[in-house]
């Protein structure tokens, strides 16, 4: 990790901590989602650097060294969008290469949707472009579906959330995200029993103690609610993106899901995937792969593969 250099470049308003390498080649930006950081591209870091390229991982607003505003509004898609075309601008980039990952590949979709002209090519990793239903706010479909515990719903309420997490070490509730997150049906957060300090949730292999030193470090220091209020402004999304109801993704795509993936097992959503309709939403969409036995944090769980998987497409532009 000593050979990932780290700056901070003023964006949008805020200022955002940066960790790159392999300056001077073409640009690769990886999105990080939550509970995450630009540590969780590590690996990708070194490997696409070593081939030639200009590996760039942010800490996203409201994540690690990255200021967090206090207002929940802060966070809608547009300052999230708004974030990455500035830093594609102070970069003095045209166009730069788009990795994302769960909550980063949400905002990957929408720099897509918005301002194509940015993108060179995407690579999105755990989660499909969902398209607005312009029948029910994103919180109220989560609702139906999964009732109030499920950790959107959950997450609704200021404060409630950050209660149950401050109840423990920032490591005890990444490890039972670690942990839950293996499970394809879902994470449910009831208001009391959800985790105590004497949880002893156990690490992935894919994570080590120094790995998870370092996340936990950094949340505690930051806390939660910025990367939360990711969340709480789902529905305040759906009312601002109402003009790109139906809009297209016109911008060369692969998309990479594990099978164990949480969001892999939405309803309908493996239908949407393989049968027709996020290939109209996405018409440049060239390959869909999916990892067996792979969970959420694929980058991490299986890197060196995720690696090779955007070399393999990137390389075509």
């Amino acid at each position: 990790m000593e050979e990932i250099s780290h700056r901070t470049v003023e964006v949008n308003g805020i200022a955002m901590h940066i960790a790159e390498k392999g300056m001077g080649g073409p640009v690769v930006l990886m999105l990080h989602g939550f509970p995450e950081l630009w540590y969780s591209w590590r690996h990708q870091i070194i490997g696409l650097s070593n081939k030639g390229y200009h590996a760039i991982a942010p800490d996203l607003r409201g994540f690690g060294y990255t200021d967090a505003p206090s207002v929940i509004s802060s966070y809608s898609i547009f300052h999230l969008v708004g974030d990455i075309v500035a830093l594609i601008n102070a970069l003095g980039q045209e166009q730069v290469f788009v990795v994302g990952h769960d909550w980063g590949a949400q905002v990957a979709w929408y720099l897509c949707l918005f301002r194509r002209d940015k993108v060179k090519a995407l690579v999105n990793l755990s989660v499909a472009y969902m398209p607005r239903n312009p029948a029910a706010k994103t919180v109220d479909y989560f609702r139906a579906l999964y009732g109030d515990d499920y950790y959107i719903c959950r997450f609704q309420e200021p404060g409630v959330i950050e209660a149950i997490f401050g109840s423990v070490s920032a490591e005890q509730v990444l490890k039972k995200f670690y942990y839950a997150l293996r499970d394809p049906s879902g994470i449910f957060i009831p208001k009391e029993g959800w985790i105590s300090p004497n949880d002893e949730t156990p690490l992935p292999n894919w994570l080590s103690e120094e790995d998870l030193n370092y996340f936990g470090n950094k949340f505690e220091k930051s806390g939660w609610s910025g990367g939360v209020n990711y969340y709480r402004c789902l529905d305040l999304n759906w009312e601002l993106t109402a003009p790109w109801t139906g809009a297209q993704i016109k911008v060369p795509t692969k998309f990479i899901v594990g099978d164990l993936d949480i969001t892999y097992h939405y309803p309908g959503i493996q239908d949407y995937i393989h049968k027709g309709g996020f290939k109209h939403d996405v018409p440049l969409l060239e390959e869909v792969v999916v990892m067996k036995g792979v969970a959420h944090f694929i980058q991490q769980e299986k890197a060196h593969e995720i690696t090779e998987h955007i070399l393999d497409f990137i390389k075509k532009f």
